[in-house]
């Protein structure tokens, strides 16, 4: 649903607003998602990540410019900043000071840019980041310009973190690595189920540092966004709500879902996504082929592709897999997919190295999804109604691994994460695929996620439950915007 307020105006007469995102898929998605969605409610919008990804950006799509593209009643461009640094530089290879430094650019390019866009006559109303760079609401608070936060993950998710950074409840400790956790609201969570970032044991605790800084800031974005919906998290949102007090918690989510004028062929993909497999999927029976992905970040052993593939055809089911590069930092060989595999399977089976996900998740060939969790695709599946193989990796989606299946009812369990610490074989990636195919089980599944899909649907139509809160928010852009010019202009 539009707005008239754009309608016939240009871009610098439009209401403006400043949107940063840490740079990587999964949480630049989400937050261009919210960004063409605002554009088009008459807005003019500026879309700004990090130079490094920004250059897939531009090479995967002739629309990522900093001229305004017109996106329903409103504009949308895009600008990246420029860490300095050479590929090769150490920096790079150690995340603290990489985040570090990352922070330090960031604030000067927004102080130069705020005052930039204001002699350019398009002075910016009001800035939006998501996780992983606190120090945007900050920077704001710092100019007297009002915030909000897109939160990329569930509000489960968020709320075992804010439980975790406020020492609410017990936590696993180096003395008692494997305790349960009790959350209001929340399942009891086994050690394994709660976001792997907060074990004191994670590989990864530069990655915990940089998402609890949000929750040290928490009170100063006016909204928190969250890409979910009421109905799905209704008791967890509403207890959340309690907590934070005057911070507004707003679910807006399915936002992919959310259709908008003009804005289909403005994406943020890395590299082109192999659209040639959906003529693939229209040649194949209705709900037959096992999708896999395991996003953009995630990258499984050799062995364990060997070991997929030798499910998989012992399963005999037909599948789409995405086997993805590895990422340049890893300096890793990709995997190897034995061609007589591929030449065995035939037309059942087909592998690529980057999808249209939603496009695929959308297709009516689909039976189920092998999947790592994420938050992106695991609202996608919810939206779509796909059934998912829940194959977590690391961070928040043994989480959301958790929540699919035992919560959600939609889901079943092949691994338990990072924690497992081995190998899933052969025989139970056969097992699982055809329990989730086939007979009560697949049925059980399929029925909870069109349950889903249909309470999805209903909470982002007009009037829904995230279509009121997204205008709700938008209304607070534009009356807080009318108390940035009166202040501006010393009134």
């Amino acid at each position: 649903m539009g707005s008239d307020v754009g309608v016939d105006k240009k871009p610098n007469e439009l209401i403006h607003v400043l949107m940063i995102s840490f740079p990587g898929q999964g949480h630049v998605n989400p937050l261009l998602r919210l960004g063409k969605l605002i554009a088009s409610h008459g807005f003019l919008i500026t879309f700004v990540t990090y130079e490094d990804f920004g250059r897939g950006m531009r090479a995967s799509n002739d629309s990522i410019t900093s001229e305004p593209v017109p996106v329903g009643d409103g504009f949308i461009r895009f600008e990246f900043i420029d860490d300095g640094l050479k590929s090769d530089d150490p920096v790079r290879k150690d995340m603290d000071k990489h985040l570090q430094h990352m922070e330090s650019v960031g604030r000067r390019w927004v102080r130069d840019a705020l005052t930039r866009m204001e002699r350019e006559a398009r002075p910016v109303s009001c800035l939006i980041n998501n996780a992983f760079l606190a120090w945007v609401s900050d920077a704001a608070e710092e100019v007297g310009l009002p915030s909000a936060v897109l939160w990329p993950q569930s509000c489960a998710s968020f709320l075992i973190y804010y439980y975790f950074h406020h020492s609410l409840t017990q936590f696993p400790t180096e003395n008692s690595p494997e305790i349960d956790i009790e959350i209001p609201t929340l399942p009891l969570l086994k050690w394994d189920e709660i976001p792997s970032f907060l074990h004191p044991t994670t590989p990864y605790p530069y990655l915990r540092r940089a998402i609890l800084e949000q929750f040290k800031n928490i009170t100063k974005p006016s909204s928190i966004l969250m890409d979910t919906f009421y109905e799905l998290e209704k008791n967890t949102i509403d207890f959340t709500l309690k907590l934070l007090g005057q911070t507004t918690v707003r679910p807006i989510g399915p936002l992919f879902k959310k259709t908008v004028s003009g804005s289909s062929q403005i994406r943020a993909d890395s590299c082109k996504p192999d659209t040639e497999c959906l003529k693939w999927l229209d040649g194949q029976p209705e709900h037959s082929v096992v999708y896999i992905s395991m996003g953009t970040v995630a990258y499984l052993k050799q062995e364990q592709v060997d070991e997929m593939a030798a499910g998989l055809e012992a399963a005999g089911v037909s599948f789409l897999w995405v086997d993805k590069p590895p990422p340049p930092e890893h300096n890793i060989n990709p995997h190897t997919i034995p061609q007589d595999f591929l030449d065995r399977v035939g037309d059942k089976g087909k592998v690529i190295s980057f999808s249209p996900q939603e496009q695929v998740l959308a297709h009516p060939a689909l039976a189920c999804f092998m999947t790592h969790c994420g938050w992106n695709s695991s609202m996608e599946a919810i939206t779509l109604g796909v059934p998912v193989i829940a194959f977590p990796q690391w961070g928040d989606q043994v989480t959301d691994a958790k929540f699919l299946c035992d919560v959600f009812g939609m889901g079943k369990l092949l691994c338990r994460g990072e924690h497992d610490k081995k190998i899933i074989p052969r025989d139970e990636i056969e097992r699982c695929l055809r329990e989730a195919t086939l007979g009560p089980k697949a049925a059980e599944m399929k029925e909870n996620a069109l349950k889903w899909k249909v309470t999805a649907t209903e909470a982002i139509a007009d009037d829904g439950s995230s279509d009121l809160n997204f205008r709700s928010f938008v209304e607070e852009i534009r009356e807080s915007s009318k108390r940035v010019l009166a202040c501006a202009n010393g009134h």
